[in-house]
């Protein structure tokens, strides 16, 4: 297992923006209002071909100025603990603050390497405003700038001597599915990862907009790996005015396209609104699988707690996602929350899922006998064969000889005898009409190709040069006869 190291400091530091720095990405949301970071933010790291992991917290408050307060210190305890080295990262134009001193004293008593780092020096001149810090009683500091990458290289030298040693880790299991978790603000999402993960590994409050990064976690279930990612609750666009909360929303976005299958969490008290089927045709965009869960069902009274209403419901409003199956839960009392990862192992057997082409062509030619292609200009369209082209979702092309007169509703009646035959029930599919043309090339052009093309170019060029000669000199020949 790689070794761990900790971020920690109070708000506005710079921790973030050196995690980005460490990391070499931006994962991390960054802005120079303070608070951005509440939950743990893990990732994989390399200096000096040494591999560690990085954790980014959120600022420490002893007080509970802060709403989130309390929970973010639980968070950045658990960090503490789990890290085998510690970064205490302080504010050089801030000056120190009480809270560094409290920090500090905590980080005493943790008996772990600590590195005490005074971010935000850029120029000479800030160095004699520094003595402050050692009162501290601290004999090194490190100052850097991670802004602008100035004394990070240094640094990471020596913490990466520091560094326990530990055996290379065995590869990424290619198996895993990657989960999306997503929906409005205040659905429950953060409780549901909370759930499925097993422990209390994220901020949750009733106060809407707690997530603002998207947060990975990994957990197992019955042997198979997954991988879980809390994402931002998404608003309309007309609500959305602060420039942090857009770059969340694009976090979140940017979780549909990387994920296998996409929880989309729905408030069962509030009902199915507009902007849970806007969020729902997001994911249907992404083509990745989706899987609905109607959350707070134990919050409705019996009069109200109809399935098949819901179900009702949720059919006619999100018609494009009719393949996606439908669940009611509670992620606050674990009701049914149980069968979630069964269903999301189901959905992504068929996301993966690949057929011989023999089977896929006898499909759609059944298909093509029983309900023939309407005219095209007085023309049969005729379909010549049929091939899979790729997985996540399942993807297929059909070769034909006019792929444009193919009517939207032949090819959804051709997506649903594949749902049906194959089966995949439960699954986005993509289905394409090309024009056959003859030869088929399924590589690019070599060079000995282009070549023979040049070759066979200049001999024709030549042919036809001597044909116009010959010509010439016969219609020369006829003038001077007659």
């Amino acid at each position: 297992m790689r070794p761990v190291v900790a971020l920690l400091g109070r708000p506005n530091v710079g921790k973030s923006t050196l995690f980005n720095r460490i990391t070499g990405n931006r994962n991390a949301l960054v802005d120079d209002f303070p608070g951005v970071t509440r939950d743990r933010h893990y990732a994989d790291a390399v200096w000096n071909d040494i591999e560690f992991t990085i954790i980014d917290t959120g600022g420490f408050l002893s007080t509970d100025d802060d709403y989130f307060a309390s929970q973010i210190k639980t968070q950045l305890t658990a960090a503490a603990e789990q890290a085998d080295v510690l970064i205490f990262i302080m504010d050089g134009r801030a000056g120190l603050s009480p809270y560094d001193r409290e920090l500090a004293d905590f980080l005493r008593r943790m008996s772990k390497p600590v590195f005490y780092l005074i971010n935000k020096i850029e120029s000479y001149k800030q160095h004699d405003e520094l003595l402050e810090f050692y009162s501290l009683g601290i004999d090194h500091f490190y100052e850097v700038s991670a802004e602008h990458g100035i004394g990070v290289g240094d640094f990471l030298d020596d913490l990466t001597d520091a560094l326990p040693e530990y055996e290379p880790a065995e590869e990424e299991d290619e198996s895993q599915i990657k989960i999306a978790i997503v929906g409005r603000p205040n659905v429950g999402k953060s409780s549901l990862a909370n759930r499925l993960f097993g422990e209390q590994r994220l901020v949750v409050n009733e106060k809407a907009g707690t997530t603002r990064d998207a947060i990975e976690l990994k957990c197992e279930h019955k042997g198979r790996q997954f991988v879980l990612v809390d994402t931002a609750g998404i608003r309309r666009k007309g609500k959305v005015t602060q420039k942090l909360e857009k770059f969340s929303i694009l976090k979140s976005l940017k979780s549909l396209d990387e994920c296998d299958v996409a929880l989309i969490l729905i408030d069962s008290d509030e009902g199915i609104t507009d902007q849970d089927i806007t969020i729902a045709g997001y994911a249907e965009d992404r083509g990745c699988g989706a899987l609905f869960l109607l959350n707070k069902w134990d919050l409705l009274d019996k009069e109200r707690k109809s399935v098949k209403k819901y179900m009702e419901d949720l059919r006619y409003k999100a018609k494009f996602l009719s393949y996606a199956p439908a669940m009611t839960i509670s992620a606050l009392t674990g009701q049914r929350c149980h069968k979630i990862l069964d269903e999301v192992v189901k959905i992504h057997k068929e996301y993966c899922h690949r057929i011989n082409t023999g089977v896929l062509n006898r499909i759609i030619e059944d298909a093509v006998y029983r309900t023939e292609p309407s005219l095209h200009k007085g023309k049969r369209v005729k379909f010549f064969y049929a091939t899979q082209v790729a997985v996540k979702p399942p993807s297929f092309v059909c070769f034909v000889n006019f792929p444009k007169a193919v009517h939207f509703s032949y090819k959804r009646y051709l997506i649903n005898q594949l749902r049906q035959m194959i089966p995949l029930e439960k699954t986005p599919i993509n289905l394409f009409f090309r024009e056959k043309t003859g030869k088929i090339k399924f590589s690019g052009g070599s060079k000995e190709e282009e070549r023979i093309f040049q070759k066979k170019k200049k001999h024709n060029t030549q042919k036809q040069k001597l044909r116009k000669e010959q010509s010439k000199r016969k219609r020369q020949r006829d003038m001077d006869n007659s």
